[in-house]
C-alpha cells in the first residue's frame, strides 16, 4: 500500500475522542480551532536501514530516510508539531557495535526530535557510555523516575520538559521501567529507580497545577501491559492510577497499537495510550485539536514508514 493512500485510510478509521471524558462525535474544525500534533516512535534499537525486501515480515519498512521524509512532509501540513521518542534507541544492529550511539543521535538530531526518554538498553554501553554520547544529541531527555543524582547523568536529564505551540503549553514527563533484573549494577552505577505513579503523580501535580499546562504527555518505557504479572506498573495501570495525563507514549514491550488505545483515569476520565511496535518500522501520529470553549479533542493513527 502507497504511504499517502494508507495515512488516508488509517485516519479515516480513527474516531475524535473528546479528551477529559472522552466522547465519541464527530468533530469539525473551525478557523479558530488550534491543531497540536505529537509523532512518536519507541524501541527503534539501532535500526538505522530499511528492512530488505527479503525480509518475510518488514520487507522494505522501516528506516531513518523513510522517516524523515513523513516526518518532514506531517510538519509542512501543520508546523505545530512535536517529535518525541520513549526509548530503547540503542542496540540491535552493528551500527551500535561500532559507533556507540553516536550516529543515532546525530540522525535524530537531524531529524529534529524534540524529547526523549531513557530505556534500559540505553544503558547497554553503561551509563559512562550513554554519557559520552550526549554531545551529539540536540534533544533533551526526560526522566522523573530515574534519580541520577551522584551520576555522570546528573543535571543532564530533566524530570519533564514544557513546550508552547500556537499559545499551547504542552507538558511532557518521562517515565523508566525498573533497572533491577534488566541492567546490571555496573551499568547503571548509583542510578535510582523511584517508584513511577508517585512520580507521575508529583508530575500532573506540577504540570497542571503549577505550570497549568494544556496538554500533558507521559514518555514511558514501562510496557504496555503486563496480563500475566498484574503487579507490574504498566502504561495501562499507570492511567488507572493517576489523573490529568492526557497521553502516554509508550515503549519497552515492543507492543504494536493501529490506534491509541482509550483507558480510564483516576477520575474516570479517558487517557490516551499508545505505543507503535519496534525498529521504526511504525510512526505515531496523534492530532489535538483545541477549541476557543477549552474543549480538547483528539485522534491517532500509526503510519507504516
Amino acid at each position: 500500500m502507497k504511504r499517502r493512500d494508507f495515512i488516508q485510510q488509517a485516519t479515516a478509521a480513527t474516531a475524535l475522542i473528546t479528551v477529559g471524558g472522552y466522547g465519541l462525535q464527530s468533530f469539525a474544525t473551525t478557523a479558530k480551532t488550534k491543531k497540536i500534533t505529537i509523532l512518536h516512535t519507541n524501541d527503534v534499537h539501532s535500526h538505522i536501514d530499511a528492512f530488505g525486501p527479503e525480509d518475510g515480515r518488514n520487507a522494505n519498512q522501516g528506516g531513518v530516510a523513510r522517516r524523515a521524509t513523513l516526518i518532514e512532509n506531517i510538519r509542512t501540513e501543520n508546523p505545530n508539531t512535536l517529535l518525541l521518542d520513549a526509548g530503547d534507541i540503542f542496540q540491535g544492529t552493528p551500527y551500535f557495535n561500532y559507533y556507540g550511539g553516536e550516529l543515532e543521535f546525530k540522525l535524530m538530531s537531524r531529524l529534529k526530535y524534540d524529547l526523549a526518554t531513557i530505556g534500559n538498553h540505553d544503558f547497554d554501553n553503561g551509563i559512562d557510555g550513554l554519557y559520552a554520547q550526549l554531545p551529539h544529541a540536540s534533544f533533551g531527555f526526560v526522566s522523573a523516575n530515574y534519580d541520577f543524582t551522584n551520576t555522570v547523568m546528573d543535571t543532564h536529564v530533566k524530570p519533564y520538559q514544557i513546550f508552547k505551540k500556537e499559545g499551547i503549553k504542552i507538558g511532557v514527563f518521562g517515565l523508566g521501567i525498573e533497572l533491577d533484573g534488566l541492567v546490571d549494577k555496573t551499568m547503571s552505577k548509583e542510578t535510582k529507580y523511584l517508584d513511577p505513579i508517585e512520580a507521575a503523580q508529583e508530575m500532573t501535580r506540577i504540570l497542571k497545577k503549577d505550570e497549568k499546562c494544556d496538554l500533558i504527555i507521559c514518555l514511558s518505557h514501562l510496557g504496555y501491559n503486563y496480563k500475566k504479572n498484574p503487579d507490574k506498573i504498566s502504561d495501562l495501570s499507570l492511567a488507572k492510577a493517576t489523573k490529568d495525563i492526557d497521553l502516554i507514549i509508550g515503549g519497552h514491550t515492543h507492543t504494536f497499537l493501529p490506534k491509541p488505545t482509550v483507558a480510564q483515569n483516576l477520575e474516570g476520565k479517558n487517557v490516551l495510550v499508545n505505543q507503535v511496535g519496534c525498529y521504526g518500522i511504525n510512526l505515531g501520529k496523534i492530532d489535538f485539536y483545541f477549541e476557543p470553549d477549552s474543549t480538547k479533542k483528539a485522534e491517532g493513527t500509526s503510519i507504516i514508514v
